[in-house]
């Protein structure tokens, strides 16, 4: 059973609870973000790291 949880901060699509599994991430400030934000974000910071290991 699919259960509303509330809404993606970033994307602002509908995150669902699946069998008692939130299908996405519960930040400190209790926003929620889903998984293919989490997993958008998740590049970019890998992305920015290796230019910065570049640049040293």
């Amino acid at each position: 059973m699919d259960e509303l949880v509330g809404s993606c901060v970033r994307c602002a699509h509908d995150v669902y609870c699946t069998a008692g599994f939130l299908n996405g991430i519960l930040l400190d400030n209790k926003n929620i973000l889903c998984f293919n934000c989490k997993d958008i974000l998740n590049a970019m910071i890998k992305e920015e790291s290796l230019e910065e290991e570049n640049q040293n």
